[in-house]
């Protein structure tokens, strides 16, 4: 049921108000109501999506600046608002001044002069339930549903059933994993894509426990998000209402209605694809893998990234694979547990690989480790699902070695992953390959307990800690820059090579690593 000026201007809260601007404009759209408060123009920006909303207004912060007014009512009609309301005009505002009327009207904005007693209260209250459950409830929607989807004798399953109550009622049905992967879909007209829909799913954040549906415009498709329990298990349902014609309201009661039936046919959904095909690959398992990539409709060429981490927090991921997702065109697939998160990145099928879409990926994960507790390790740029099962053992047999060698790194390329991978093959297997590396530091023993343990310290610090940069190891270490120099040059001396030489800082950082790892291990 759609709402519309004029259909408030018939409201207690609106008694008395009088339409001075944009009378050929009442039959606006009104989805909500909220407060404007701001004193600029160009801050309308931080209202958020006002189109199609009632805005309230005494102009409080601008009452004595006509200019300012005129500006505002300009910026929220070009915005969409669906009518501007002003209030408190004798008391804040001496009045309305005939110019603030008239760039109401340029803008055919309708401009409500309200009663001086009105109240913002009693506007939002009585706008809302006028938007949300309207004069007539639409029955026939509920009822309607109700017989299509509890007619057992005609249907097999609650599949076969809500497919023919959407058809009946013109709506459409996706339900959605925890990590919004689709699992049951019901498609009845085909204006928008299910990712398009996702895609500003994630980035709203719709995983609010509102008590009604969040909407979301998906290109002209109004699509109505919430969550919903099976089996005790949380997934996402999304509702589109194909010709804009029940309220948000009807749609959170239709949304009650389908919930309810999934529990009378028992409906227990099919597995997620897309999260047993990253399942699969985390357990090395890639012929599975192979047999789901068509389910879940994947394929290797589209992977460029895997990645875990940890101590991130579910709220923020969630807020930058949004971001992500929206200014990279690409796409997360990833299962999340408590605070740890196994992903990947893919292309969109037929978009081909754009040359800085590596480095975009290599953004994100920068972007991930702004809290001090959050690791993130990937491996960026592979070689199909046979490279990505590879990567994820990479990951899974190193992640919690390489925290150690590399203390103060928050995010750990394939670079570090490998090289903490080649050390532990290396301490398990022992013998003469890790003799001959451990070799490398004795020099370290000669100069006594004391002295070598200093210089030792150093070395590793710069080498494995400040990128060999004298003046981030001074830092790390608490020392001045000269005392750095004045250690490496006595350990240039100590070792007989320079060691930042191509051939040597090689061996070195291998021999410097395994002793980290052994500390851990031994």
């Amino acid at each position: 049921m759609k709402v519309t000026v004029a259909d408030c201007l018939t409201l207690d809260a609106f008694c008395g108000a009088e339409v001075v601007a944009g009378k050929l404009n009442l039959a606006n759209d009104v989805k909500a109501v909220s407060v404007l408060d701001i004193c600029r123009a160009e801050d309308i920006k931080f209202c958020g999506n006002v189109k199609t909303e009632i805005l309230l207004t005494g102009f409080l912060g601008v009452r004595d600046d006509v200019e300012k007014q005129c500006d505002i009512v300009s910026a929220v009609a070009a915005e969409g608002c669906a009518a501007l309301a002003v209030y408190y005009v004798g008391k804040a505002v001496k009045k309305l001044d005939q110019r603030v009327i008239n760039a109401a009207e340029r803008a055919m904005l309708p401009l409500l002069l309200m009663p001086q007693a009105a109240e913002y209260s009693q506007a939002i209250s009585d706008v809302m339930d006028k938007v949300l459950y309207g004069d007539n409830f639409s029955n026939s929607l509920i009822s309607n549903t109700v017989f299509h989807l509890l007619n057992f004798e005609k249907h097999s399953n609650f599949q076969s059933a809500v497919r023919e109550a959407a058809i009946n009622n013109d709506f459409q049905l996706i339900i959605l994993s925890e990590d919004f992967n689709p699992i049951l879909t019901v498609e009845t007209r085909h204006k928008a894509t299910i990712a398009d829909a996702i895609k500003l799913g994630k980035e709203r954040n719709v995983e609010s426990n509102s008590k009604v549906y969040t909407m979301i415009d998906v290109n002209g498709v109004l699509t109505y998000w919430g969550p919903v329990a099976i089996n005790n298990d949380k997934y996402y349902m999304f509702i589109v209402d194909n010709e804009d014609s029940y309220t948000a309201g009807e749609i959170t009661k239709l949304a009650e209605i389908i919930e309810l039936a999934m529990g009378m046919w028992k409906y227990t959904p099919e597995r997620d694809a897309k999260a047993e095909f990253i399942k699969s690959l985390i357990r090395g398992n890639k012929s599975l893998a192979y047999t789901l990539k068509d389910e879940a409709r994947i394929s290797g060429d589209e992977i460029l990234s895997v990645f875990f981490s940890k101590g991130i927090g579910h709220e923020a991921e969630s807020q930058i694979f949004a971001e992500f997702e929206k200014e990279a065109d690409l796409n997360i697939m990833k299962i999340t547990e408590g605070d740890e998160t196994y992903g990947m990145i893919l292309t969109y099928e037929d978009e081909g690989i754009n040359p800085s879409v590596k480095n975009s990926c290599v953004q994100l994960f920068n972007k991930m480790k702004g809290n001090k507790k959050a690791r993130i390790f990937h491996v960026t740029g592979l070689n199909g699902i046979e490279g990505a099962g590879d990567a994820y053992r990479l990951i899974s047999e190193s992640w919690s070695f390489v925290q150690n060698v590399f203390p103060y790194k928050r995010v750990f390329t394939k670079y570090e992953l490998t090289l903490v991978s080649n050390c532990i093959n290396i301490q398990i297997q022992g013998g003469f390959v890790k003799k001959n590396y451990i070799e490398l530091l004795e020099p370290f023993k000669e100069a006594g307990e004391n002295k070598g343990k200093q210089l030792l310290d150093t070395l590793e610090t710069f080498v494995l800690d400040a990128g060999m940069n004298s003046g981030k190891t001074a830092e790390f270490m608490g020392i001045h820059t000269n005392t750095v120099q004045y250690r490496l040059k006595k350990i240039n001396e100590m070792l007989g090579v320079e060691i930042t030489g191509n051939r040597v800082i090689p061996g070195l950082t291998m021999a410097l690593a395994l002793k980290r790892l052994e500390r851990v291990v031994s």
